[in-house]
């Protein structure tokens, strides 16, 4: 599977801010265009969640900081109707926060599903060599 470099993982401050603002991407779904064949191993995921139809899905893969760095907080999508989910493909001390003050830790195989209009962040990690996210936006 392809990764490619995003420069910065959020826009709401001055990139220059920090070194470690950067992931790398793959886009299964977005647009209403299939982009990736990859996106077959997600139907297990995809159809458990019965979506009426799906936004976007991509994963997420950060690289290992030397300290948990936050990123800034935001919503995927200004849809009252919608849902994020949030597949964790690997276990690391990195981890999911909501601005309420929840903390949802980065483990094999968990699902959260929650409002996409629900402010949250993530987060890099530093006893794994990378963590790695997929984002499930959906009606």
């Amino acid at each position: 599977m392809h990764w490619y470099y995003n420069p910065c993982v959020d826009y709401y401050g001055d990139e220059k801010d920090y070194l470690d603002n950067y992931q790398f991407t793959h886009n299964f779904y977005g647009n209403n265009v299939i982009n990736s064949d990859y996106i077959k191993i997600l139907y297990p995921i995809i159809e458990k969640l019965k979506p009426r139809s799906l936004i976007r899905v991509k994963a997420n893969l950060s690289t290992r900081t030397e300290k948990i760095i936050t990123h800034q907080y935001h919503t995927d999508f200004d849809y009252s109707d919608s849902k994020t989910a949030i597949f964790y493909v690997n276990t690391n001390n990195g981890y999911t926060l909501f601005k309420d003050g929840t903390k949802v830790e980065s483990i094999e195989n968990r699902l959260i599903v929650f409002d996409s209009l629900k402010e949250h962040t993530g987060t890099t990690c530093t006893d794994t060599k990378v963590r790695v996210v997929v984002n499930i936006n959906y009606f």
